[in-house]
C-alpha cells in the first residue's frame, strides 16, 4: 500500500489544533460588504462545511482564506501562518478547487495531472499521478481528453489535479454542483478517504443534506456566521418542535396555512409540508389541521417530526428577521 493510503481511521478522535483560526475578517466591494465580521475556527482533520444560499458570501470567505483576495479588516492564520504576511507560504501548503476549475480540454487526463504537477514544483510525479488516478478511479480513462470527459469525470480530475501537491488542508467550493447523482456520491466516497488520510477538507455547499455529512458547519447568512456546530447540535438547538402535515394538495393547504403566519413556520419542500412550532404547543399543529379541514383541504393530519439543518435554518432566519419575503410554492 502506497504512503498515499496510509492513513488515520475516520472514526479516531479529531485533533483539537485549529488550521484555520478567523477573527473580525471583513471584505467589502464598493458599499457592498460580502463578508462581514466573520469568525471562524476549522479544525484539523476534519471536514468543515459553510453553508449559506447563493450571496451568503461563502465563496468570497474560501478566497480570502486561499490568500486569492485580500481582507479589508480582521485577521486569519491558516496552517499557523498568518494569511495576509504569509499568503505565499499559505498557497505552498493548501489545496483550491474553485467552482469553475480550469481544466485544458485538449490535453489528456494524464497531461492535465502532470501540468498541474510542474506547476507547483512537484519532483516524481509520476508515481503520485498513478496513486491519484488510482484512487479517484481514472485510470482506465488516462488518455482520454479532459474535453470528451463527463461532468462528474471533470471534477474527479479537478480533485486529482488539486491534490497533486499532497496539500495539508483543501478547499472546495461547491465540489459536486452540476454533477449527476451517480457521479455526487463517488465524489463524497473520495472525499472521505482523503478525510481519512488525516487531510482537513473546509468546503461550501448550497446543499444541507451534504453538510448532514461533515464533523462541524457553520450556517452563512450575509456573510456573517449564524451558528456554527455539528448537525446534532445544530438540528437540537432548533427551539420547539417539528410537525409534518398531511393533506391530499400540499400546495392548497400552504395557502391556506401561510396567510397570517411568519414566513419561517411553514416551509413547503415539494412532496413535504413541514409546520414548526417555536413554543413547542402541539396545539398549534392541531389548530393548523382544524384550519385545513375547515377550508376543505382535507383529510389532514400531523406528526411530529426531527428537524433537519434546512428546517434550522429557515427557522434561525425567520428568528433574526431577515426573510427578504415569503416564499411561494
Amino acid at each position: 500500500m502506497t504512503s498515499f493510503l496510509l492513513c488515520v481511521l475516520c472514526g479516531e478522535k479529531m485533533s483539537t489544533e485549529n488550521v484555520i483560526q478567523v477573527r473580525g475578517l471583513t471584505k467589502r466591494f464598493g458599499a457592498h460588504s460580502a463578508i462581514n465580521g466573520l469568525d471562524l475556527d476549522v479544525r484539523r482533520g476534519e471536514m468543515f462545511a459553510l453553508v449559506g444560499p447563493d450571496g451568503a458570501g461563502k465563496s468570497t470567505a474560501i478566497r480570502l482564506l486561499c490568500g486569492l483576495l485580500k481582507p479589508d479588516a480582521g485577521t486569519a492564520r491558516v496552517l499557523g501562518f498568518d494569511l495576509v504576511a504569509a499568503s505565499a507560504e499559505v498557497k505552498r501548503r493548501i489545496g483550491y478547487l474553485s467552482q469553475n476549475f480550469t481544466l485544458y480540454g485538449d490535453l489528456t487526463i494524464d497531461e492535465n495531472i502532470e501540468f498541474f504537477a510542474e506547476l507547483h514544483g512537484v519532483g516524481g510525479w509520476q508515481a503520485r499521478r498513478d496513486e491519484l488516478l488510482a484512487f479517484t478511479r481514472l485510470t482506465p480513462f488516462r488518455r482520454r481528453l479532459a474535453g470528451a470527459l463527463s461532468g462528474g469525470m471533470k471534477k474527479k480530475l479537478a480533485l486529482a489535479c488539486t491534490l497533486i501537491h499532497t496539500p495539508e488542508l483543501i478547499f472546495l467550493d461547491e465540489p459536486s454542483t452540476g454533477v449527476d447523482p451517480v457521479s455526487r456520491g463517488e465524489f463524497w466516497s473520495i472525499l472521505s478517504g482523503i478525510l481519512a488520510q488525516g487531510v482537513t477538507i473546509l468546503m461550501t455547499t448550497p446543499y444541507l443534506d451534504e453538510a448532514e455529512r461533515c464533523h462541524r458547519v457553520a450556517l452563512l447568512h450575509r456573510g456573517r456566521v449564524m451558528r456554527t456546530g455539528t448537525p446534532a447540535e445544530l438540528r437540537a438547538g432548533l427551539p420547539g418542535r417539528l410537525y409534518r402535515l398531511e393533506a391530499p394538495s400540499l400546495p392548497a393547504a400552504y395557502r391556506v396555512l401561510a396567510a397570517g403566519r411568519p414566513v419561517e413556520q411553514l416551509v413547503l419542500y415539494g412532496d413535504r409540508l413541514h409546520f414548526w412550532s417555536p413554543s413547542g404547543a402541539e396545539q398549534e399543529a392541531r389548530a393548523a389541521v382544524a384550519q385545513l379541514e375547515a377550508a376543505g383541504c382535507g383529510p389532514a393530519r400531523f406528526q411530529e417530526i426531527t428537524p433537519t439543518l434546512e428546517d434550522v435554518f429557515i427557522g434561525l432566519l425567520g428568528a433574526e428577521g431577515v426573510h427578504d419575503e415569503k416564499q411561494k410554492p
